[in-house]
């Protein structure tokens, strides 16, 4: 009996540790390298279903019922038109003669295709499929090619690279050993087990036994399979603490990257250390040596940590005394740096923020600081928030960022920033904003939860939206190295969801005020041939507080589509342009409901309608209606219906409920219905045009209170 037509096929490459942090595209880059390649060729197989595996030192794809070969493949070559290969005595032409020797056969061997548009020659062959074992090196070759490797290292005397060098190829299909080479490497059916645990080759039977046989050597090669071991794991040395282990997704992952055979380990350390803010001690613990931290019911840190080793020891204890002596050095220095920072107020840096460069053109840092905080002030006044406290915050913004501790870690500023104003008797508001006004710090993060930090928040993104901005620096393409793109929607977010009613064109008019001369100059492009254009900073302050605008309501777009919100609904908010942006988010969530009215798109239709007549009539939109010369019927009815939506819907539009204002207007349908079936505007009688077109301004305007709904979808 033969072998089956469709077997499983198995890529295996063997490598050094791979890196952690890029162990899971690199794999999943791998598979769809593979599974494309075969796709390619033509080669029947279940890639829906192509498994991928990896551990930190293989990368590997499993790919069930792939064909021994590519199928046979029909080739029809068209060749001259049927008058065009025979002469008047029906002998082939030179033409049809060079055309059968080109396909190899004689003009005999050629057929006849008969199609409504004419008849030609061609010629049809079979061209057999390649065996499936004759590709797979290029399919490999191709697929290694397209991996993500930023920086490939060379090893040896050769001149091929790869992320890691490369030690071990398998490549089965079925129980069939597919003949490759790549990286120097030729394929086998031997792989290889846990380092420590079984070092020596094994021995894999076929394809669909290699996980088995993986497992059996103390090697989990299924990443879903070794982070729920993890994750078992860390549970179990959990309960052994009595405390409650945090693991969050980004560690799992790369401890999981980090192991073959992961052993989880509880451990301890001086309690002592615990005077130490939790969060400098978390952040040693995760991020410089893969520890997991243990908290108690009320979130606060205990003395016990867990790591996960990459063997099950026989003696866990020499493990666990390595882990506790490699973590003490750690949090002495944590220590160390927390008690000299605490030897002086937090105020007492602020001298030293004055050698700190922010900018070339826009000062030191504590300039920054004293702009920020005349932003603060303001913005504070404005909003009903506490001044002098939103003051104070912004001139103790910085000050931990010359810190010892914050600069051995960098990620807790803000955080330091809060405990040390603590430690100095700072006001609670004080420190809380020191630290909240960073928020949001990511996607998906809450902002600032107190009003002082709030305003910290905005005084501080506008000045650096403002700055970056004034001296050239904005955003282009993907390189955004000042993260205005982040700050600019953290800004919209944090007047939007915080309610801070202020007018964000005067408020960046404000912020650029506060800029030098010299920084808005060094923003202004210069050309070696042509002489600079005059600089007028008035001038440029307009034309740079519209274009941050501009910026911000572009971020803030995206914001709402990311919320389901239709991007129409934007635009016709955007078009009014309202000042204060709670203002434009509760204009958009009406027009958004508005939307969903069944008068909706013939009312937007209308206005389409309306907007289109009077600009190609140039009438201003509004003005007196005479009643004098308004016609019975459709025209008096809809200005009737037009007044009393104007009584009902002033108060409506004076206390912002714009949800109420629109739904009255969704009244107007039928009679604007009707106006248009049975009404000419564009009379001849000048006098009866003009009011015609002051009633449609009016109606326009009464809609443009909210936004402009001819944006929407309309009927």
């Amino acid at each position: 009996m033969g072998a089956p037509s469709q077997r499983s096929l198995l890529i295996e490459l063997g490598t050094e540790e791979l890196p952690p942090k890029s162990l899971d595209d690199l794999a999943a880059a791998f598979a769809a390298g593979i599974a494309e390649g075969l796709t390619r060729r033509g080669i029947g197989a279940d890639v829906a279903h192509a498994k991928t595996y990896c551990s930190p030192r293989r990368l590997a794809v499993l790919i069930p019922n792939v064909a021994d070969a590519q199928p046979d493949q029909a080739n029809e070559r068209r060749g001259p038109a049927l008058n065009a290969g025979l002469d008047a005595n029906g002998q082939p032409t030179k033409a049809l003669i060079g055309f059968a020797q080109s396909c190899g056969v004689d003009v005999a061997a050629l057929e006849k295709l008969e199609t409504d548009k004419g008849a030609w020659f061609v010629h049809r062959a079979q061209k057999k499929g390649q065996p499936t074992a004759a590709l797979v090196a290029e399919i490999l070759a191709d697929a290694l090619k397209t991996l993500p490797i930023p920086k490939p290292m060379r090893w040896g005397d050769h001149d091929y690279t790869f992320v890691r060098p490369a030690h071990w190829l398998v490549i089965l299909h079925g129980a069939d050993v597919i003949d490759a080479e790549i990286l120097g490497l030729k394929s086998g059916r031997m792989s290889h087990g846990h380092r420590f645990h079984h070092p020596k080759p094994v021995h894999v039977a076929n394809a669909d036994s290699w996980l088995d046989a993986l497992r059996g050597a103390h090697v989990l090669a299924d990443p879903h399979e070794r982070r729920a071991r993890v994750r078992a794991e860390i549970e179990k040395a959990g309960l052994a603490t009595g405390g409650i282990p945090r693991l969050s997704d980004a560690l799992l992952d790369e401890i999981a990257n980090l192991t073959e055979w992961p052993a989880a380990i509880a451990c301890t350390f001086d309690r002592e250390f615990l005077q130490v803010p939790q969060e400098a001690l978390v952040m040693t613990m995760e991020t410089n040596q893969k520890f997991v931290p243990v908290f108690a019911a009320d979130a606060k840190l205990t003395g016990h940590f867990i790591g996960v080793a990459n063997i099950e020891s026989k003696d866990p204890a020499e493990i666990r005394k390595g882990y506790e002596r490699v973590i003490r050095p750690r949090f002495a220095d944590a220590k160390f740096f927390f008690d000299e920072d605490r030897k002086q107020p937090l105020a007492a840096y602020q001298d030293a923020l004055k050698s700190v460069t922010y900018q070339q053109a826009l000062g030191s840092v504590w300039d920054k600081c004293v702009r920020v905080a005349e932003l603060a002030r303001v913005i504070a006044n404005r909003v009903g928030v506490d001044a002098g406290l939103a003051t104070r915050a912004a001139a103790l913004s910085k000050c931990d960022l010359v810190t010892r501790m914050v600069g051995e870690f960098p990620e807790l500023q803000g955080v330091m920033g809060r405990y040390y104003a603590k430690e100095s008797g700072e006001q609670p508001e004080i420190a809380s904003a020191l630290d909240e006004f960073y928020a949001p710090r990511f996607a998906g993060d809450s902002i600032a939860s107190g009003k002082v930090g709030q305003v910290l928040a905005v005084a501080e993104r506008l000045d650096t939206l403002a700055g970056i901005f004034a001296v050239g620096m904005k955003p282009s393409g993907n390189k955004d190295p000042f993260a205005l793109r982040r700050a600019a929607l953290g800004l919209a977010r944090t007047l939007i969801e915080g309610n801070l009613a202020i007018d964000l064109g005067a408020q960046l008019s404000e912020a650029l005020a506060l800029l030098p001369d010299s920084a808005l100059l060094a923003g202004m492009p210069t050309t070696k041939d042509a002489a600079p254009p005059a600089f007028d900073a008035g001038r440029r302050r307009a034309e740079l507080t519209q274009e941050i605008h501009d910026f911000i309501l572009d971020r803030l777009r995206g914001y709402y589509t990311d919320q389901g919100l239709a991007g129409e609904a934007f635009e016709a908010v955007r078009a009014l342009a309202p000042p204060d942006l709670t203002d434009f988010d509760r204009r958009l969530r009406a027009v958004v409901e508005f939307a969903k009215l069944p008068e909706a798109q013939a009312l937007a239709a209308a206005n389409k309608r309306i907007g289109n007549i009077l600009r190609q009539a140039g009438a201003a939109e509004g003005g007196e209606v005479d009643a004098r010369l308004l016609e019975q019927g459709a025209e008096k009815e809809l200005a009737d219906a037009l007044a009393g939506a104007e009584a009902d819907t002033a108060p409506l539009a004076k206390a912002r409920d714009y949800v109420g204002l629109l739904k009255r207007l969704a009244a107007l349908r039928d009679p604007v219905d009707r106006y248009f079936d049975g009404v000419m505007v564009l009379v001849d009688d000048p006098a009866q045009r003009a009011n015609r077109l002051r009633l449609l301004g009016r109606l326009r305007g009464l809609f443009l209170r909210v936004a402009d709904i001819s944006v929407l979808p309309s009927a």
